[in-house]
């Protein structure tokens, strides 16, 4: 098998997690579920549990999912000044409906970066990896 960090020519890692494919082959499944990461790449046998970033894809969507909703509630309460019920029934939903897709897309993206960049664990000394 090839090195295990390098992925298959003519593979582009960011782009392959973007698709939801592994990052070494382009071929097998990244995700087992809606948002759950295969444990091994089918086709090529790449270990996808490293690549697992955890909360980071949460951070970035969370960061641009209320910066919207959030100015769009400004601009409706100025505005218009509707009642509260009216906000919940507008804003509520359209979080959901904005960070579904948007938390696939990042996870697989950090994926992808991950992967291409060989991003580890932080270790405190270069003998780490010996124990």
């Amino acid at each position: 098998m090839d090195e295990p960090n390098q992925p298959y020519p003519g593979v582009d890692p960011p782009r392959a997690g973007l698709a939801g494919r592994c990052p070494r082959c382009g071929k097998g499944r990244l995700f087992a579920g809606y948002l759950r990461l295969e444990s091994v790449c089918t086709r090529c046998g790449l270990d996808l549990a490293p690549l697992d970033q955890a909360d980071g894809p949460a951070f970035f969507v969370m960061s641009i999912v209320s910066f919207v909703v959030v100015g769009l509630a400004l601009y409706t309460e100025v505005t218009f000044s509707p009642p509260l019920a009216v906000h919940l029934l507008l804003w509520i939903p359209l979080a959901f409906i904005l960070a579904a897709p948007l938390m696939r897309l990042a996870k697989g993206l950090m994926v992808g970066l991950q992967f291409r960049s060989s991003a580890a664990e932080g270790r405190w000394h270069a003998h780490d990896d010996e124990r």
